[in-house]
């Protein structure tokens, strides 16, 4: 689902249906024709500029976050059940043979093609996709002069300029709350923005419970195999881009809140933790985001 409120002179409704279409017949593996699906068949593959970008993306915060975010997990993501046509059996659970062919490092781009020292190698962008279409249809929109806007893709959001009000546009940060497997949406904090991207990654509500009753979530560790087990129940992130805010909140999630606090006190960005105990962390630009409820 998405959701984009702009101030324009004219409507832009096809161009947006456009640029979703151009992103997911390139970036989705839930649709088996897109680019994605066929660069995960091959072992080196002509690409296109959307995925040159996400794929840059992806190996940038790979190497800021030393490893906690790889787009190439995919095998992993559909061994735990949480892929395009899968379910977790105990005889896809090779865990360790996988994580012989796993990692962005084992792949390269030259001009416009990529490729893989490994052809079982795949590609999954779904942990920076969202975010990037967010960025993809704020660009058409500047290109189309307009300046105030908010754009959302599955939570995902990209915003420019001031909302229908004048003010800096008021983003409700969900509380992760599940009760009896049913969602229920609380804020757990407001905050005030523009010109910004920001994303939010949790566990709690994309999750699967094994034949023992176990639950695990979606987010992959890259260095185990297995689902992660942290301290961070959500993480927020505030960016330049929406792509660059999604790809930290994941990997942010995959590395516990001590080790994110090291990291992004290089990286200065404005982050909220919620986290196992049910207390926050917040840096410091992020707690001067915060509005009144």
């Amino acid at each position: 689902s998405y959701h984009i409120t702009y101030n324009g002179r004219k409507e832009l409704g096809d161009s947006v249906v456009a640029i979703l279409d151009r992103v997911g017949k390139s970036l989705s593996v839930f649709d088996t024709t897109s680019l994605v699906s066929r660069v995960n068949s091959l072992e080196s593959a002509r690409i296109d500029d959307d995925f040159i970008r996400v794929y840059s993306m992806s190996k940038k915060i790979n190497e800021i976050t030393e490893g906690a975010f790889d787009p190439t997990l995919s095998p992993l993501i559909s061994a735990w059940g949480f892929g395009s046509s899968h379910k977790a059996s105990p005889d896809t659970l090779h865990i360790d043979s996988i994580l012989r062919y796993t990692g962005i490092g084992k792949t390269h781009i030259s001009g416009d093609t990529i490729f893989k020292d490994d052809i079982r190698i795949e590609f999954n962008f779904s942990a920076i996709a969202k975010g990037y279409g967010c960025d993809a249809i704020a660009e058409m929109l500047e290109r189309n002069g307009v300046s105030d806007f908010l754009v959302e893709i599955g939570g995902e959001i990209m915003m420019k300029g001031r909302n229908p009000e004048g003010s800096a546009w008021r983003i409700s940060i969900d509380r992760p709350i599940l009760s009896n497997d049913r969602e229920i949406h609380d804020s757990q904090e407001i905050i005030s923005i523009s010109d910004a991207g920001i994303a939010t990654s949790g566990n709690y509500r994309n999750f699967h419970r094994s034949s023992s009753g176990e639950t695990y979530g979606h987010t992959i560790s890259a260095f185990t195999g297995r689902p992660v087990s942290t301290d961070v129940i959500s993480a927020t992130v505030v960016a330049s881009s929406a792509m660059e805010a999604d790809g930290f909140a994941t990997a942010f999630m995959a590395m516990g809140s001590e080790k994110v606090k090291s990291v992004n006190s290089k990286l200065g960005l404005p982050v909220m933790l919620v986290l196992s105990d049910s207390t926050t962390w917040t840096s410091p630009r992020f707690k001067s985001m915060i509005q009144k409820k």
